[in-house]
């Protein structure tokens, strides 16, 4: 049995008091706050952006922005790894070995510890923050990583919702 889930309701906010804070009186006290009040209608706001609680200081579009970050220094590792290993296996060792003895979780400490390896190193790590730079540039795919997105979670969303339904509905085999 397949279900084809689509919805788009809008609940307003006075039939959620538990789920959503009171809106403040004025931004003061939150200036996270994104959206504003027109004077003519003071308990209405109007806002562009859902508002996204829990993030502190950054964004969530900050936070991906790191995460691809250091994504982009991975990567850009990989491609370093593959051209050294054909041309340079010298080279290529020196890079391998450095990367068992330093993690890539975060990418410019990662390079920051390879300029002080050695001149050697030095000149890998700015190979890597060069190649870097050019893939976020030049060959990644941003438009094809927002179509991605969107559909993983859209194909997630349709598939957890018809599981819930499946598990929570009459079996056929009750027949």
């Amino acid at each position: 049995m397949l279900l084809a889930m689509e919805s788009s309701a809008t609940i307003p906010l006075s039939q959620l008091p538990y789920v959503f804070p009171t809106i403040p009186s004025s931004n003061k006290g939150y200036p996270f706050w994104p959206c504003k009040r027109r004077s003519s209608q003071p308990t209405r706001l109007h806002c562009n952006k859902m508002f996204v609680p829990g993030f502190g200081e950054a964004s969530p579009e900050a936070k991906a922005a790191k995460n691809l970050h250091n994504f982009f220094t991975y990567t850009a590792v990989k491609i370093v790894a593959a051209q050294l290993e054909d041309y340079n296996p010298e080279a290529y060792q020196e890079l391998m070995e450095f990367l068992a003895r330093h993690p890539l979780n975060d990418g410019d400490k990662f390079c920051a510890s390879m300029f002080r390896e050695s001149s050697r190193h030095k000149k890998l790590a700015l190979r890597i923050m060069e190649v870097r730079t050019a893939y976020c540039k030049n060959d990644f795919e941003w438009d094809n990583l927002k179509r991605l997105a969107f559909k993983m979670v859209t194909e997630s969303n349709t598939r957890l919702m018809r599981d819930y339904v499946l598990e929570t509905s009459p079996g056929e085999t009750e027949k």
